[in-house]
């Protein structure tokens, strides 16, 4: 039997506030009805949005919150502005107090990870956090990471994205190795970046217990070469939104095709099981919610424009993160890889890839 989790919910976070969080609380709770909420907001909008939700009321407490940061805010605005009294400062330090074990939020990214990075701190040889997207592929799902929490990272951060990605996998996809694979453009070493070609000679070098793939380019994410694909986050970010926007630009050609003609209309209604499932497996929502990986707890920023049922998705993937102990496991993977790294590397070697 599962434990209940508490989920401290930025409830005026993203582009509706309230309007969407409450009622993806409300979905979250049918399929997992065990979960409790701490609700930060201003008590006085809250409230009359609450009412029309009394399964969601009565598993939750509101925390009042004076402020809300917008969603055009800069982080250190946000720092200065909602310190100790944003919606969103009080989500996560409810996590960083023993209060929730996850916090959600689809406000401000750039605001959510400062404040995250402040109250939670980095884990130790973590120089930068990493947000992981979990990415439908035609293999099944695969883990993405960073989809926009640094831009410009050297071989060492790339390299710890990989730990925490591939512990993050185990915890996700119940695998036990994992395969990781770095995003380039092209497969061939000599190809890329130089801190991308360092981070791939480090993994594939090292003898360290990561299944390192090699290099993988853009096509293979959609393929689901690997489990794991590390990326950038300025790279990882475009690709996320090129393939979300994919998404809608094929579902609007399909309807559009299947409305043309009579015909088209007569087999779409012979073919609509198979669309409908289509459908679904494009729809953005289902996967909705990155994690922010090297964190000293679990915090999942969705998307700031989704509805109630991707709002729900993301607490379900909270939910996931939580009950399977995310935190524990990549801080234990990290230690163990940089112990690995530290016996097999000669001095200059520890010190260039900061060990």
């Amino acid at each position: 039997m599962t434990r209940g989790l508490t989920i401290a919910l930025d409830a005026m976070g993203g582009d509706n506030g309230p309007g969407t969080v409450l009622p993806g609380a409300e979905l979250a709770l049918v399929r997992q009805p065990d979960l409790t909420f701490l609700l930060f907001g201003d008590e006085a909008v809250l409230k009359p949005v609450l009412n029309e939700y009394p399964r969601v009321a009565a598993a939750s407490e509101i925390v009042h919150a004076d402020v809300a940061v917008a969603m055009d805010d800069k982080p250190s605005q946000a720092l200065r502005r909602g310190r100790n009294k944003s919606s969103m400062w009080l989500s996560i330090a409810a996590v960083k107090e023993g209060r929730a074990d996850v916090a959600v939020s689809a406000g401000n990214t750039g605001a959510l990870m400062a404040m995250a990075k402040v109250i939670l701190k980095t884990m130790p040889n973590i120089d930068r956090p990493a947000i992981a997207a979990i990415w439908p592929t035609l293999r099944g799902d695969s883990i993405v990471l960073d989809v926009g929490a640094t831009i410009g990272v050297n071989a060492k951060q790339l390299v710890d994205f990989a730990v925490m990605g591939e512990a993050m996998a185990r915890v996700v996809f119940g695998l036990k190795e994992p395969s990781v694979g770095m995003l380039n453009i092209g497969v061939e070493e000599v190809k890329g970046l130089d801190e991308v070609k360092e981070a791939g000679r480090i993994l594939r070098e090292s003898n360290l217990p990561i299944k390192y793939y090699g290099f993988v380019e853009g096509d293979d994410i959609g393929k689901g070469t690997v489990d794991v694909v590390v990326v950038e986050g300025f790279s990882g970010n475009i690709a996320l939104k090129t393939a979300e926007g994919t998404a809608k630009q094929i579902a609007e050609f399909l309807r559009n095709a299947m409305s043309r003609s009579l015909m088209s209309r007569i087999g779409y209604i012979f073919a609509r099981n198979a669309f409908k499932m289509l459908r679904e497996r494009l729809d953005p929502r289902k996967s909705n919610g990155g994690v922010f990986l090297g964190l000293n707890g679990i915090v999942i920023k969705s998307h700031g424009g989704t509805d109630a049922m991707g709002f729900a998705s993301a607490i379900d993937l909270a939910v996931d993160m939580g009950r399977n102990g995310l935190v524990a496991k990549i801080a234990t993977d990290l230690e163990m890889f940089h112990n690995a790294a530290a016996s097999q590397s000669d001095p200059a070697e520890t010190k260039a890839i900061a060990l």
